[in-house]
Protein backbone atom coordinates (compact mmCIF):
# COMPACT_ATOMS: atom_id res chain seq x y z
CA UNK A 1 0.00 0.00 0.00
CA UNK A 2 1.36 3.37 -1.13
CA UNK A 3 2.57 5.48 2.53
CA UNK A 4 -0.19 8.05 3.29
CA UNK A 5 1.34 11.10 4.57
CA UNK A 6 -0.05 15.02 4.15
CA UNK A 7 -3.39 15.42 4.90
CA UNK A 8 -5.63 17.07 1.86
CA UNK A 9 -7.43 20.08 2.58
CA UNK A 10 -10.84 17.82 2.76
CA UNK A 11 -12.26 15.02 4.85
CA UNK A 12 -12.60 11.48 4.16
CA UNK A 13 -16.40 10.32 3.68
CA UNK A 14 -16.07 6.75 4.41
CA UNK A 15 -15.63 6.15 7.93
CA UNK A 16 -14.91 9.80 9.28
CA UNK A 17 -10.97 9.16 8.17
CA UNK A 18 -8.73 11.80 7.32
CA UNK A 19 -7.78 11.51 3.39
CA UNK A 20 -4.21 11.82 2.97
CA UNK A 21 -2.29 12.38 0.08
CA UNK A 22 1.53 10.58 -0.77
CA UNK A 23 4.78 11.71 0.25
CA UNK A 24 6.44 14.48 -1.92
CA UNK A 25 9.14 11.41 -3.35
CA UNK A 26 5.75 9.19 -4.72
CA UNK A 27 3.83 9.85 -7.86
CA UNK A 28 0.10 11.05 -7.66
CA UNK A 29 -2.67 8.47 -8.48
CA UNK A 30 -3.07 10.82 -11.90
CA UNK A 31 0.65 10.34 -12.53
CA UNK A 32 0.62 6.73 -11.98
CA UNK A 33 -2.44 5.95 -14.36
CA UNK A 34 -0.96 8.19 -17.16
CA UNK A 35 2.16 6.16 -17.27
CA UNK A 36 0.38 2.98 -17.08
CA UNK A 37 -2.02 4.11 -20.23
CA UNK A 38 1.65 4.82 -21.91
CA UNK A 39 3.12 1.40 -20.91
CA UNK A 40 -0.37 0.20 -22.01
CA UNK A 41 0.17 1.87 -25.60
CA UNK A 42 3.35 0.97 -25.88
CA UNK A 43 2.33 -2.87 -24.80
CA UNK A 44 -0.44 -2.51 -27.82
CA UNK A 45 1.93 -0.64 -30.48
CA UNK A 46 4.85 -3.51 -29.87
CA UNK A 47 2.56 -6.16 -30.65
CA UNK A 48 0.93 -5.17 -33.38
CA UNK A 49 3.99 -4.08 -35.23
CA UNK A 50 6.30 -6.95 -34.00
CA UNK A 51 3.30 -9.97 -34.94
CA UNK A 52 0.96 -8.48 -37.19
CA UNK A 53 3.32 -6.30 -40.06
CA UNK A 54 6.37 -8.38 -39.29
CA UNK A 55 5.81 -12.57 -37.97
CA UNK A 56 2.42 -12.89 -39.64
CA UNK A 57 3.87 -11.63 -42.97
CA UNK A 58 7.31 -14.11 -42.41
CA UNK A 59 5.05 -17.65 -41.72
CA UNK A 60 3.25 -18.83 -44.44
CA UNK A 61 0.89 -21.27 -42.73
CA UNK A 62 1.05 -25.04 -43.80
CA UNK A 63 4.56 -24.32 -45.83
CA UNK A 64 7.54 -25.27 -43.83
CA UNK A 65 9.78 -24.76 -47.03
CA UNK A 66 8.14 -20.87 -47.61
CA UNK A 67 8.71 -20.14 -43.84
CA UNK A 68 12.23 -21.40 -44.15
CA UNK A 69 13.27 -19.01 -47.51
CA UNK A 70 11.49 -16.07 -45.83
CA UNK A 71 13.42 -16.61 -42.24
CA UNK A 72 16.78 -16.81 -44.12
CA UNK A 73 15.97 -13.78 -45.94
CA UNK A 74 14.67 -11.51 -43.44
CA UNK A 75 17.45 -12.61 -41.07
CA UNK A 76 17.30 -8.83 -39.58
CA UNK A 77 13.76 -8.42 -39.75
CA UNK A 78 13.59 -11.40 -37.21
CA UNK A 79 16.02 -10.41 -34.91
CA UNK A 80 14.35 -6.50 -34.76
CA UNK A 81 10.67 -8.20 -34.24
CA UNK A 82 12.22 -10.25 -31.20
CA UNK A 83 13.69 -7.21 -30.14
CA UNK A 84 10.28 -5.72 -30.23
CA UNK A 85 8.51 -8.40 -28.39
CA UNK A 86 11.01 -8.10 -25.19
CA UNK A 87 9.86 -4.46 -25.10
CA UNK A 88 6.39 -5.63 -25.35
CA UNK A 89 6.76 -7.63 -22.60
CA UNK A 90 8.75 -5.48 -20.54
CA UNK A 91 6.19 -2.58 -20.83
CA UNK A 92 3.03 -5.18 -20.37
CA UNK A 93 4.84 -6.48 -16.91
CA UNK A 94 5.48 -2.93 -15.94
CA UNK A 95 1.55 -2.01 -16.78
CA UNK A 96 0.82 -4.52 -14.54
CA UNK A 97 2.93 -3.35 -11.64
CA UNK A 98 1.49 0.37 -12.09
CA UNK A 99 -2.45 -0.94 -12.34
CA UNK A 100 -1.92 -2.99 -9.24
CA UNK A 101 -0.29 -0.04 -7.53
CA UNK A 102 -3.07 1.98 -8.93
CA UNK A 103 -6.15 -0.58 -7.87
CA UNK A 104 -4.63 -1.28 -4.54
CA UNK A 105 -7.14 0.60 -2.88
CA UNK A 106 -10.32 -1.04 -4.45
CA UNK A 107 -9.60 -5.05 -2.94
CA UNK A 108 -5.50 -5.52 -2.20
CA UNK A 109 -6.00 -9.25 -2.72
CA UNK A 110 -8.02 -9.19 -5.57
CA UNK A 111 -5.36 -6.65 -7.15
CA UNK A 112 -2.38 -9.11 -5.93
CA UNK A 113 -4.21 -11.85 -8.02
CA UNK A 114 -4.59 -10.16 -10.82
CA UNK A 115 -1.07 -8.81 -10.94
CA UNK A 116 0.11 -12.64 -10.47
CA UNK A 117 -1.94 -13.70 -13.46
CA UNK A 118 -0.30 -10.43 -15.28
CA UNK A 119 2.98 -11.30 -13.86
CA UNK A 120 2.60 -15.64 -15.43
CA UNK A 121 1.20 -14.57 -18.65
CA UNK A 122 3.92 -12.00 -19.29
CA UNK A 123 6.40 -14.52 -18.75
CA UNK A 124 5.22 -17.67 -19.98
CA UNK A 125 4.48 -15.41 -23.51
CA UNK A 126 8.14 -13.69 -23.38
CA UNK A 127 9.24 -17.42 -23.13
CA UNK A 128 7.03 -18.42 -25.75
CA UNK A 129 9.22 -15.96 -28.30
CA UNK A 130 12.50 -18.07 -27.63
CA UNK A 131 10.95 -20.25 -29.76
CA UNK A 132 10.12 -17.25 -32.44
CA UNK A 133 13.96 -16.82 -32.47
CA UNK A 134 15.25 -20.11 -31.98
CA UNK A 135 14.40 -20.86 -36.14
CA UNK A 136 17.57 -18.62 -37.13
CA UNK A 137 19.46 -21.57 -35.36
CA UNK A 138 18.29 -24.08 -37.10
CA UNK A 139 18.49 -22.56 -40.51
CA UNK A 140 21.96 -21.10 -39.79
CA UNK A 141 23.60 -23.54 -41.87
CA UNK A 142 25.92 -24.83 -38.39
CA UNK A 143 28.15 -27.39 -39.29
CA UNK A 144 26.38 -29.84 -36.84
CA UNK A 145 23.36 -29.52 -38.38
CA UNK A 146 24.44 -31.64 -41.58
CA UNK A 147 23.22 -34.35 -39.67
CA UNK A 148 19.72 -33.33 -41.10
CA UNK A 149 18.91 -32.84 -44.46
CA UNK A 150 16.78 -29.37 -45.80
CA UNK A 151 13.29 -30.97 -45.35
CA UNK A 152 13.85 -31.66 -41.85
CA UNK A 153 15.45 -28.14 -40.83
CA UNK A 154 12.45 -26.57 -42.60
CA UNK A 155 9.96 -29.05 -40.68
CA UNK A 156 11.75 -28.38 -37.14
CA UNK A 157 12.22 -24.72 -37.45
CA UNK A 158 7.98 -24.54 -38.87
CA UNK A 159 7.63 -26.70 -35.52
CA UNK A 160 9.55 -23.96 -33.27
CA UNK A 161 7.02 -21.06 -35.13
CA UNK A 162 4.11 -23.40 -34.29
CA UNK A 163 5.11 -23.82 -30.39
CA UNK A 164 5.55 -20.01 -30.23
CA UNK A 165 2.07 -19.74 -31.16
CA UNK A 166 0.69 -22.17 -28.95
CA UNK A 167 2.88 -20.78 -26.05
CA UNK A 168 1.49 -17.47 -26.79
CA UNK A 169 -2.13 -18.74 -26.50
CA UNK A 170 -1.28 -20.47 -23.04
CA UNK A 171 -0.20 -16.73 -22.09
CA UNK A 172 -3.55 -15.16 -23.11
CA UNK A 173 -5.50 -17.46 -20.90
CA UNK A 174 -3.29 -15.97 -17.54
CA UNK A 175 -3.43 -12.69 -19.23
CA UNK A 176 -7.47 -13.56 -19.67
CA UNK A 177 -7.84 -14.48 -16.08
CA UNK A 178 -5.72 -11.27 -14.81
CA UNK A 179 -7.66 -8.22 -16.94
CA UNK A 180 -10.96 -9.94 -15.56
CA UNK A 181 -9.57 -9.26 -12.46
CA UNK A 182 -8.90 -6.08 -13.11
CA UNK A 183 -11.93 -5.39 -15.34
CA UNK A 184 -13.69 -5.98 -12.00
CA UNK A 185 -11.75 -3.82 -9.84
CA UNK A 186 -12.14 -1.18 -12.17
CA UNK A 187 -15.71 -1.43 -12.61
CA UNK A 188 -15.95 -1.37 -8.40
CA UNK A 189 -13.39 1.81 -8.07
CA UNK A 190 -15.23 5.19 -7.44
CA UNK A 191 -12.14 7.14 -9.24
CA UNK A 192 -12.61 5.32 -12.81
CA UNK A 193 -15.56 4.91 -14.97
CA UNK A 194 -17.32 1.77 -14.81
CA UNK A 195 -17.46 1.49 -18.54
CA UNK A 196 -13.49 0.81 -18.41
CA UNK A 197 -14.15 -2.23 -15.86
CA UNK A 198 -16.85 -3.55 -18.39
CA UNK A 199 -14.67 -3.82 -21.14
CA UNK A 200 -12.04 -5.39 -19.63
CA UNK A 201 -14.35 -8.09 -18.16
CA UNK A 202 -15.74 -8.70 -21.59
CA UNK A 203 -12.19 -8.81 -23.04
CA UNK A 204 -10.72 -10.76 -20.11
CA UNK A 205 -13.54 -13.26 -21.08
CA UNK A 206 -13.07 -13.77 -24.39
CA UNK A 207 -9.08 -14.36 -23.67
CA UNK A 208 -9.93 -17.31 -21.76
CA UNK A 209 -11.88 -18.88 -24.77
CA UNK A 210 -7.73 -20.21 -25.21
CA UNK A 211 -8.66 -22.51 -22.56
CA UNK A 212 -9.75 -24.71 -25.80
CA UNK A 213 -7.04 -23.09 -28.11
CA UNK A 214 -9.40 -24.30 -31.37
CA UNK A 215 -12.20 -22.42 -29.83
CA UNK A 216 -9.86 -19.28 -29.10
CA UNK A 217 -8.32 -19.24 -32.49
CA UNK A 218 -11.63 -19.39 -34.40
CA UNK A 219 -12.94 -16.43 -32.27
CA UNK A 220 -9.55 -14.06 -32.40
CA UNK A 221 -10.50 -11.67 -35.20
CA UNK A 222 -13.51 -10.69 -33.04
CA UNK A 223 -12.08 -10.64 -29.75
CA UNK A 224 -8.87 -9.28 -31.23
CA UNK A 225 -10.87 -6.26 -32.65
CA UNK A 226 -13.05 -6.37 -29.31
CA UNK A 227 -10.22 -5.84 -27.29
CA UNK A 228 -8.46 -3.56 -29.05
CA UNK A 229 -11.63 -1.25 -28.82
CA UNK A 230 -11.72 -1.21 -25.16
CA UNK A 231 -7.80 -0.92 -25.19
CA UNK A 232 -7.99 2.21 -27.17
CA UNK A 233 -10.89 3.60 -24.78
CA UNK A 234 -8.85 2.53 -21.95
CA UNK A 235 -5.55 4.02 -22.96
CA UNK A 236 -7.12 6.88 -23.84
CA UNK A 237 -8.63 7.68 -20.70
CA UNK A 238 -6.22 6.72 -18.47
CA UNK A 239 -3.32 9.41 -20.45
CA UNK A 240 -5.77 12.57 -20.68
CA UNK A 241 -8.08 12.05 -17.93
CA UNK A 242 -6.17 9.66 -15.22
CA UNK A 243 -8.36 8.87 -11.57
CA UNK A 244 -10.22 11.32 -9.60
CA UNK A 245 -7.95 11.77 -7.19
CA UNK A 246 -9.90 12.68 -4.44
CA UNK A 247 -12.06 9.69 -4.53
CA UNK A 248 -8.97 7.52 -4.98
CA UNK A 249 -7.79 8.86 -1.50
CA UNK A 250 -11.10 8.40 -0.24
CA UNK A 251 -11.04 4.55 -1.10
CA UNK A 252 -7.38 4.26 -0.06
CA UNK A 253 -7.87 5.71 3.45
CA UNK A 254 -11.02 3.52 3.53
CA UNK A 255 -8.98 0.34 2.75
CA UNK A 256 -6.17 1.50 5.19
CA UNK A 257 -8.56 1.22 7.56
CA UNK A 258 -10.49 -2.00 6.91
CA UNK A 259 -9.48 -5.17 7.98
CA UNK A 260 -11.59 -6.86 4.69
CA UNK A 261 -9.03 -5.12 1.94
Amino acid sequence: MSTLAKPLPYDNTLGGATVSAPSRKEMSPKAKARLGGALFLATIVGGIVAQGFISDRLVVTGDAAATARNFVTNQTLIRVAFAIFMIEMACQTWTTAVMYDLLMPVDRSLARTAAVFGYVGSGIKAMARLFFYAPLFVLGGAPYLSAFDAKQLEAFAYLLMRINGLGTQIALVFLGAGTLATGYLMFRATFLPRLLGVLSLIAGAGWMTFVYPPLGSKLFLPLAIFALIGCAVTIGWLLFRGVDEKKWYEMAAASSSSIWR
